[in-house]
């Protein structure tokens, strides 16, 4: 089971500008919700992806950002009765989210990898380097 299906584009696009863009195409729309999909494990990949696109009890917040995603594959196919600057700014928006979550900004309510006891590695770790700028003593 995915995460996403047709029924669920209802409260981002029209059904029958739905039907216009994909000219009746369900493939069209599977597609969309593929790359979505992928697009948006690309970013969470310290979460359990597997969880959490199952759609088994799906995050409500992730469903709608990656309802944003699939719109934005969607209408590029689209015709004049889709303001397009709309979707880009809802697309942009959810690719920021996903970075902030990436980074560890934000701490969504996903769930976390399990460790892998063969290996001892600890998937579900979020670690970040910096360090101090460089120092000019001599000028």
């Amino acid at each position: 089971m995915a995460l996403l299906n047709a029924s669920n584009f209802n409260t981002h696009i029209y059904s029958e500008i739905l039907t216009v863009i994909t000219r009746g195409d369900g493939g069209i729309i599977t597609q969309a919700i593929n790359y979505a999909e992928e697009e948006a494990k690309a970013y969470l990949n310290r979460f359990d992806t597997t969880a959490m696109f199952s759609g088994i009890n799906p995050s409500p917040l992730l469903v709608s950002k990656v309802l944003d995603l699939a719109s934005w594959h969607l209408i590029k196919l689209a015709n004049p009765n889709i303001n397009l600057e709309l979707f880009r700014t809802s697309y942009e928006d959810a690719i920021k989210f996903f970075e902030k979550v990436q980074k560890g900004i934000l701490d969504p309510s996903f769930p976390i990898k399990q460790d892998d006891p063969n290996t001892n590695i600890v998937e579900g770790s979020h670690i970040s380097f910096s360090s101090n700028p460089k120092r000019n003593n001599f000028l």
